[in-house]
């Protein structure tokens, strides 16, 4: 059998950054505050991460504007929503990821399209379907390699042509979660996404720089790995 992924996590300078990315989060799972406060360094994680996956769509809001939940946006409520989602859908990925990605879509596009239209993709056609199979067929990739390709397939198609980049980005968290990079779901991936020049790095994608692409996605887990180190520093700190 075939085996794409594989093939995509070979090319020039990917199993180096792939490499190094682990290497990172190697690291952070080691700090001594995770013994402690794994839990609420989790939680502050994925705050983080829908606040900036909420500004990729160019919705900026403050993080202490978020705690004191002074924020009506939509995009940033379901930014939000579905960075709860990405808790509790891990288990269900692997086995039925349309269903997952209808729930993600659901909860990240109410208030921004009617009902009818909630979790119902109108677009991607075979190539979702691709997509989707990817998902369910083992490959000898690295998760950051798969969930890269997730990311950028659902950012480019844009299945649902609402909120589809809120619901990529939860869905490359969860990949990274589900299939073994970052089962506590620490990394801040999405400040790492908001870092770079995010749009450079789709256009890349879809001008065949799929390693590009690749690299980009493993430097934002790297920085993203920076940003929740910076959280376990300041909770040691007290």
């Amino acid at each position: 059998m075939s085996d794409p992924l594989a093939a995509v996590a070979r090319l020039p300078g990917v199993p180096e950054a792939v490499d190094e990315a682990r290497e990172a989060v190697d690291r952070l799972y080691r700090h001594r505050v995770l013994r402690r406060a794994r839990p609420a360094v989790s939680t502050e994680s994925s705050l983080r991460g829908a606040r900036a996956s909420a500004a990729l769509e160019g919705a900026d809001v403050t993080l202490d504007a978020l705690r004191r939940d002074e924020v009506s946006d939509p995009i940033v409520q379901g930014a939000l929503r579905a960075s709860v989602e990405v808790g509790r859908l891990g288990p269900t990925w692997r086995k039925a990821p349309r269903q997952v990605m209808a729930r993600l879509h659901s909860v990240a596009a109410a208030g921004l399209v009617g009902q009818d239209a909630l979790g119902r993709p109108s677009a991607g056609g075979p190539r979702l379907d691709a997509l989707f199979g990817l998902l369910e067929t083992p490959t000898k990739a690295p998760a950051l390699v798969l969930a890269a390709i997730v990311h950028a397939e659902l950012a480019v198609l844009r299945p649902f042509g609402s909120a589809d980049g809120i619901v990529a980005r939860a869905a490359e968290r969860l990949t990274l979660v589900e299939f073994g990079l970052d089962p506590k779901s620490i990394v801040a991936v999405e400040v790492g996404h908001l870092e770079q020049d995010y749009e450079a790095g789709l256009k890349a994608y879809v001008d065949g720089g799929v390693a590009e692409w690749v690299r980009q996605c493993a430097a934002a887990v790297s920085l993203g790995v920076r940003e929740t180190t910076a959280i376990c520093e300041a909770m040691q700190r007290g």
